[in-house]
Order: structure tokens, then sequence, then C-alpha cells
């Protein structure tokens, strides 16, 4: 039996605990909020009736005494909370992104190493089934090795609210799901980046809605990025739309269900190679999937087992690099090298 404690009940806490009433083994023991009275209201949305209720997380965790701490405050908070939960012996699951700063990025991983707790980013789309199974392919080597991985991402959502005023909006929000999918299916490390931000006369946002950035991911492999969230009609997938270009071949990837991958023959039609396609296998029993549910598991496994989770601190902390990275060169004009710390 794992007891957690959640802080922060606002519309993203639904997702977790959606995801947590589905796990055997898992108990939500206490519920903490700015607002008392929004805590109360998700416990009794989730018959959390023996939840203790508080205000203050270091006090909700005396008194409870959890072993982990499930964090869904605001990126700015997110230092505090976890400072206060490795304080009380307590291991750390955190939506994303880690941190709202390099520099908080970088203490809140030091911390969990000091402490010997486990730390782990809500990296959601890595659990996606076709994000599994396009690694699975690609480290099959049936097209050789990946060189250069391309994504769009354009989608017009009206959000209203603090997104329509906050800096960087596209970069800070929403571009490290597919910054951290690209790493994770070509097994790339950023080394640098160069970002052009702008915002179009279309646009309802206040800065950073459109963006477009190229990465060296290592290797001798290349990410470019283009993405808007003010460009109507035909709109991607929330996953983005994908081709990686290998050695011996392609595949391509809408974001939705058509996936399919070419390789090369030999002969030529003209100048042109000649490719057939071949199948990209199903998805393995192995692969973990499940968004926040499957998340959550990863977690608890590897509290019982002393491993480690896929998505440990220690190694999300390069996908946030690369937004702060791409953040910084849209700012200075400039390509920033990015260390395995940050920009």
């Amino acid at each position: 039996m794992m007891n957690a404690v959640l802080v922060g009940c606002g519309a993203m806490s639904k997702a977790w605990l959606d995801a947590a009433r589905q796990i055997d083994g898992l108990a939500i023991v206490g519920l903490v909020d700015l607002d008392a009275g929004r805590a109360q209201v998700r416990a009794r949305e989730y018959g959390l009736d023996g939840a203790v209720i508080g205000t203050s997380l270091d006090a909700v965790l005396d008194q409870t005494k959890p072993d982990a701490v499930f964090d869904v405050v605001i990126p700015a908070a997110r230092r505090d909370v976890a400072f206060a939960a490795f304080a009380h012996n307590c291991h750390l699951l955190t939506e994303k992104p880690l941190a709202d700063t390099p520099e908080n990025a970088r203490a809140i991983v030091e911390a969990a190493r000091r402490a010997g707790r486990i730390h782990a980013v809500v990296q959601n789309r890595r659990y996606v089934a076709n994000v599994r199974r396009i690694r699975r392919f690609l480290d099959s080597g049936a097209i050789g090795k990946p060189t250069s991985i391309h994504a769009d991402f354009f989608v017009a959502p009206h959000f209203g609210g603090f997104r329509e005023e906050m800096a960087h909006v596209l970069l800070l929000d929403m571009a490290i799901h597919t910054f951290d999918a690209a790493r994770y299916m070509v097994g790339g490390n950023p080394a640098g980046v160069y970002c052009q931000e702008w915002e179009p006369a279309n646009s309802w946002y206040r800065q950073g809605s459109s963006a477009s950035a190229v990465f060296d991911l290592g290797g001798g492999k290349v990410f470019t990025y283009a993405g808007s969230w003010c460009a109507d009609g035909f709109r991607t997938s929330w996953e983005g739309s994908w081709r990686i270009v290998a050695e011996r071949g392609s595949l391509i990837w809408d974001g939705n269900d058509g996936l399919k991958a070419e390789v090369v023959v030999p002969g030529r039609d003209g100048i042109i190679d000649k490719t057939q396609a071949i199948e990209v296998p199903a998805l393995d029993p192995a692969d973990r999937i499940g968004g926040h549910l499957g998340i959550i598991r990863d977690f608890m496994r590897a509290i019982e087992t002393g491993t480690e989770p896929e998505t440990r601190g220690s190694d999300n902390i390069k996908s946030l690099a690369m937004v702060f990275g791409a953040i910084e060169s849209a700012e200075t004009g400039r390509r920033v090298a990015i260390t395995q710390e940050g920009p």
C-alpha cells in the first residue's frame, strides 16, 4: 500500500485523481490547496472522506506521514513543494514542467539526489501507444539510424485566461511534450538550438504563439520543430505530425492512427532510389502506456523495486533544457548550447 498527498486541487488534479482511483494499493490520504474549499470539493467528488484537508503542505505531511507527494501546483510553486516533500522523506511525482526556471529545475533534481528520494515528472506523451511503437521500430534498425526528425504542431485553441497573457506561451506551456517525444523516440541528447518566435497578425495571444526551432540532438541527429497556437484550418493532432528520416528509409506519423514506414530497396526509378512499405510492428505487451495512469503505476513500481522510473527528473531535465534553450535563443537571436543540466 502506498499513501500519497496531492497538492494543488485545480482542474488538472482531476486527471490525477481519475487515474489514482483505478490503482489498487494507492490511497490519497491528504489534499492540499491554498483554497481549502477547492480541496474539499475534490474530496467529495472522489469519495475521499478520510483524507486530511489543508492549506499547508507541511502541516498535512506532518499529520499524514505519506510515502509520496503528488505535485499539481503551478510551476512557480514547484520548488517549494519539492523541498517540503523531500524534507518529510517523501518521494515526489510532479506535473510537467519539472520547474519554472533552469535554476529551480537543477535545485529540485539535486535535492532529490541528496534526499535519496525518487522524483519523476508526468511527461505523459511518452505513454502514447504510437510513440512506444516508433521507438521500438527505430531501435530495431529496420530503416537504419535516424538522422532527421521533423515535427509540426498547428492547433488554434481559445483557452482564455492566463495562457493568452503569458510570455513564450507555445514553448513554455506546450512544446516540451513534442521535444520530449522527439528525444525519446530517437534516443537523442540535446546539444544546441536555434529558435525564432513571432506573433502573427491573426494571433489572440500576447506573445510567443508561433515558433520554429532547430535542435542538435547529438550523434548526427537534427530535430526541427514548427508550431503555432493560432493556425486555424488543417490542424494537426495534439501529438503533432511527424516525419523521421533514417539511413535507409523514412517513417511518417500523423499524430493519430496513421503510422507508415518505407525502406530503400535495390534499384532506382530514374534518379530516385526505390522504396517499399515496411510494417511498423504493433504495440509490444511490455510497452507501458496510459498517460497519467501509466506514469503513476511506473512511479509506484520504482518505489517498490528501488529502481528509477522512466520519466525521472534527472532525465526529464534534458527535455526541459530544450524549452529554456529555445526561449533563450528566441530572446537573443543566437544559437544556444545545451548541457545535460540546461542551457
